[in-house]
């Protein structure tokens, strides 16, 4: 038995293990995987599994979508441009598929001279860099680059490069890595499929197992046996070789073996290995590994994806709408929620705030409108730009706008007959250097600081135009206006330091109304109004009216302001 026991090889499958993480002591860099080379590990798998390949190209794709954009380019054309010049498409894709496939992308910023600005941005190749060890604090400073981890000598020298806000003044290239948490893991991040990976050398082994039958016509459907006795290992590997030869490959399908045996007891038996159900096993397999890299990428429909299933999804309409947009908002939203988070952090280096999103491939009608009330969520949502006709919709949820209306109604004033209208006119020869008023009670049946006894100033919102493309904070300011309510200077303020317009502002804040009104291109303006109480002195407004110190914004429309009225080139 222990002769025979040579004979035998036993083949174990491998089981998972985690990615191995270790720092060594004479390395200044942490080791990825096993010979430092677990990135290519995943390369290797997107290259081999075509399920695999298919659902990281297709995330990929969905992620960055029709590319960068940004709903704030009308309102700051110059940090829109500034924004594009940074960002190349070409390179934030690249980060993007490093990120999903590799679980972790990587860009290189380029500052000026005086390391005060960032010049450019580019793509770094993950698989080439190694993170530092962490100092003292838990940061990792810096990563090294080399060509090909698997190949490093022990001359070599990887190259240190810092990572964001840990370089030297002179150093002027640093690393963004973009990098999610993931639990028990604090160097490197594991792929969002990581449940999966088995399965993909699975659907490699099963196309390798029918290729390589294929080509080797042999194996394993004949045994050959010979029965005259054991030979030496150098004579086995003689016979094996000379089969393997001579009558492998697909082109030697259906030729024969012709023996010489020395007499009937000494010939070779040739015995035929026949597998129960070949085809179905291996269909199942192949099945079962498809369906589970799926589950790991989260795929919720096969179709979406250019894969042709069987589960319906291919013939109604309304699975597909669902499969796509549960796909967007569990997937694909998240994931550009983290590379959107690091391009706003590396815009803000140039002192630029912006609100990015990527445009998405989703058809339009495959996305939920219904609950959609702001332009900009709506383009966030589409990726539909309105044009400027559409930019005077609504600039908040009806919901929104009518808590801050309602704020607005105990501010005005009808003004009774004691009082009679002796002047009115748009203001103007404003004082430049005009600053909010200090905030007084808001009471509008208290006197102005304008007012002197037998006079009166108040303001109207002005014109009505009774246009049905005005946004309801103009319409509701309109109806104020028809019906004689008009407010104190202090009530205007008031309103402003209440932020009942604050959704009309610059990131949701807080403005003057009296300057801006309703906001970027609106068509108001406030119109002085003087009144004399009846009975009194007689007022002769060019002569002894005081022109109350107002803002020179006053009587200008935003949509005739630069920028119409935009923030920050009217503030």
């Amino acid at each position: 038995m222990s002769k025979d026991k040579q004979n035998f090889r036993v083949v174990n499958l491998a089981s998972y293990d985690a990615p191995l993480v270790k720092e060594e002591y004479n390395k200044d860099w942490v080791i990825y995987g096993q010979d430092n080379n677990y990135f290519q590990s995943l390369i290797d798998k997107y290259l081999g599994s075509p399920t695999n390949s298919r659902c990281i190209n297709g995330i990929v794709d969905m992620v960055f979508g029709r590319g960068l954009e940004s709903t704030d380019r009308m309102d700051r054309p110059k940090d829109y441009l500034l924004m594009k010049s940074l960002f190349n498409g070409r390179q934030i894709k690249r980060v993007i598929n490093d990120y999903y496939m590799l679980g972790q992308g990587v860009l290189q910023l380029s500052y000026n001279k005086t390391k005060t600005k960032i010049l450019k941005v580019t793509h770094f190749p993950m698989e080439t860099l190694r993170a530092e060890k962490a100092n003292k604090k838990g940061v990792v400073e810096a990563y090294y680059y080399h060509p090909k981890w698997s190949e490093i000598k022990t001359s070599d020298k990887p190259k240190r490069i810092p990572t964001f806000k840990n370089g030297k003044r002179n150093e002027l290239n640093e690393l963004y890595v973009i990098k999610p948490y993931r639990s028990g893991f604090y160097y490197y991040s594991p792929v969002a499929y990581n449940g999966c990976l088995q399965y993909c050398d699975l659907e490699q082994e099963v196309s390798n197992y029918h290729i390589n039958n294929i080509k080797n016509g042999l194996q394993p459907s004949l045994l050959v046996n010979f029965n005259n006795g054991i030979p030496s290992e150098e004579t086995q590997a003689i016979i094996e070789k000379k089969i393997y030869d001579k009558f492998s490959g697909s082109s030697n399908a259906g030729k024969f073996i012709l023996a010489f045996n020395e007499s009937q007891e000494t010939k070779a038996d040739l015995e035929p290995i026949h597998l129960p159900d070949a085809h179905a096993q291996y269909q199942f397999m192949s099945d079962e590994a498809r369906e589970k890299i799926m589950l790991g990428h989260g795929i919720v429909s096969p179709i979406l994806l250019g894969i042709k299933d069987n589960t319906g999804f291919g013939n109604n309409a309304e699975e597909l709408r669902t499969a796509s947009v549960l796909m967007d908002n569990v997937i694909i939203r998240p994931l550009q929620d983290e590379i959107l988070h690091a391009l706003e952090e590396i815009l803000l280096c140039n002192g630029v705030v912006m609100n990015l999103y990527f445009t998405t491939l989703q058809p339009i009608e495959f996305t939920e409108l219904d609950n959609i009330s702001t332009k900009v969520k709506r383009e966030e949502e589409t990726g539909e730009k309105l044009s400027s006709d559409k930019q005077e919709l609504c600039d908040f949820s009806d919901d929104e706008g009518d808590v801050m209306l309602s704020q607005l109604e105990g501010l005005g004033e009808t003004i009774d007959d004691s009082w009679e209208l002796v002047h009115s006119e748009i203001v103007k020869d404003a004082e430049k250097d005009f600053k909010i008023a200090d905030l007084a009670e808001a009471n509008p049946k208290l006197d102005s600081k304008e007012d002197n006894g037998v006079y009166k100033v108040r303001y109207a919102y002005t014109p009505v135009r009774n246009n049905p493309k005005s946004r309801k904070f103009c319409k509701h300011m309109e109806t104020f206006t028809a019906n004689n309510v008009v407010f104190r200077k202090e009530d205007i303020n008031m309103m402003s330091f209440r932020g009942v317009n604050k959704e009309l502002g610059h990131n949701r804040q807080n403005y003057s109304l009296l300057k801006f009104k309703g906001g970027k291109n609106c068509h108001h303006s406030w119109e002085m109004r003087v009144y004399k109480k009846i009975g009194g002195k007689q007022v002769e407004p060019k002569k002894d009216f005081v022109q109350p110190n107002t803002p020179e914004e006053a009587p200008i429309r935003p949509i005739d302001m630069p920028d119409r009225g935009a923030y920050p080139t009217s503030k």
